[in-house]
C-alpha cells in the first residue's frame, strides 16, 4: 500500500474533509481526490463515502483503519530511522497536550528541539485529559503531555508538579485571603471546565463533601475564567494554565498544598521513534527548569 495515500487518507477521516487533507499536505483538492482514487483501485474496494458535508470511512474502512495507522507509523519509525544513519533526522513528530502545557511549555521545548533537528515536522493537538488519552489511543499521536493518572498505560516521564489553585472573582468572600482549604469550597457555585469532567478537578475533590454538580461547564479554563470574573461561580484548576492571564479574578493555593503531576506518555511502539526519543530528552532537561 502506498504510504503517502494511506496517511492522506487518514487525515481526510480524521477531519472529514478532503480539502482540509490537500491542505495539510500540500496538494490540490483535485490531486488527493485522485490519489484516494488510485487507493481505493489499490485496495479493490471503497473506503470513503462522498456526501456535500464532506467524507466518513465506509464500513470496510473501518476495519482498515488500525491497521493503517499502525503501517503508517511503523514506515515514519523507518523514516526516521534511515535518516537518523544518515545524520539528517527528518519526519513528522505528532503531539498531543494540554493547552496549558502547549502555550506555556512546548513552546520553548519545541525551540531547542528544531535548533538541532530543523527538518522535522511538529503536529501539535491540544486538547483536556480525556482527547489527549484518545489521540494516543487511536495512534493519532506519538507522545501526550498531559497529567498524571495511575491508568495511563504507557511509559511515563514525569516533568514538573503544578500547584491546584481555585479562581474567585475579584469581589468574592474568600478574594482577600492568601489561601483557601477545600473544605470552604463546598456551597461554592462550581465552574466546570471538560464539560464537567475535569479528571484533575475530579480527583481532588474525591472523598470530599464537594459534589461534581454545576451549572455552567466549559470545554477549555480560559472561558470559565471570564465567567468567573462575571462572578458566576469559581473554578478550580492548575496554576500554569493561568499565567499570563489578564483578568481581575483572584488566584488562592489551597492549604494544604495539593498538585497535579505533570509530564509525557509515551506508547510503547512510540518509543522506537528517534524524534520521540530526542524530543522527550529536551523536555526532561528544559521544562524542570521553567519558573
Amino acid at each position: 500500500m502506498d504510504m503517502l495515500r494511506a496517511r492522506i487518507f487518514l487525515e481526510a477521516i480524521s477531519s472529514g474533509s478532503l480539502s482540509q487533507a490537500a491542505r495539510h499536505y500540500g496538494y490540490t483538492p483535485s490531486g488527493v481526490s485522485h490519489m484516494m482514487d488510485a487507493l481505493e483501485s489499490e485496495v479493490g474496494f471503497s473506503l470513503l463515502i462522498r456526501t456535500r458535508k464532506g467524507v466518513a470511512p465506509t464500513p470496510n474502512a473501518e476495519r482498515l483503519i488500525p491497521l493503517m495507522r499502525d503501517a503508517c507509523n511503523k514506515d515514519e519509525q523507518l523514516s526516521q530511522a534511515i535518516s537518523e544513519v544518515r545524520g539528517l533526522a527528518t519526519g513528522t513528530l505528532r503531539i498531543a497536550a494540554y493547552a496549558s502545557m502547549a502555550s506555556r511549555w512546548l513552546p520553548k521545548v519545541i525551540a531547542s528541539f528544531h535548533r538541532d533537528y530543523p527538518q522535522i515536522r511538529i503536529d501539535l493537538f491540544e486538547g483536556v485529559w480525556q482527547e489527549v488519552a484518545s489521540y494516543l489511543s487511536n495512534q493519532k499521536a506519538d507522545i501526550g503531555f498531559y497529567s498524571y493518572f495511575p491508568t495511563i498505560p504507557y511509559r511515563w516521564v514525569f516533568l514538573k508538579k503544578d500547584p491546584m489553585v481555585v479562581a474567585v472573582p475579584p469581589n468574592h468572600r474568600l478574594a482577600e485571603r492568601s489561601f483557601v482549604r477545600l473544605e470552604e469550597l463546598v456551597d461554592e457555585r462550581l465552574i466546570f471546565p471538560a464539560y464537567g469532567s475535569d479528571v484533575d478537578v475530579l480527583h481532588l475533590i474525591e472523598g470530599t463533601d464537594i459534589k461534581a454538580d454545576y451549572q455552567i461547564s466549559t470545554l477549555y479554563n480560559y472561558s470559565a475564567f471570564s465567567m468567573v470574573e462575571e462572578g458566576l461561580g469559581i473554578v478550580i484548576t492548575n496554576r500554569l494554565i493561568t499565567e499570563g492571564l489578564a483578568t481581575r479574578i483572584k488566584l488562592l493555593p489551597f492549604d494544604p498544598p495539593r498538585s497535579i503531576d505533570l509530564g509525557v506518555a509515551i506508547p510503547e511502539e512510540s518509543e522506537r521513534t528517534p524524534a520521540v526519543r530526542r524530543f522527550v530528552e529536551h523536555a526532561s532537561k528544559i521544562v524542570p527548569e521553567l519558573p
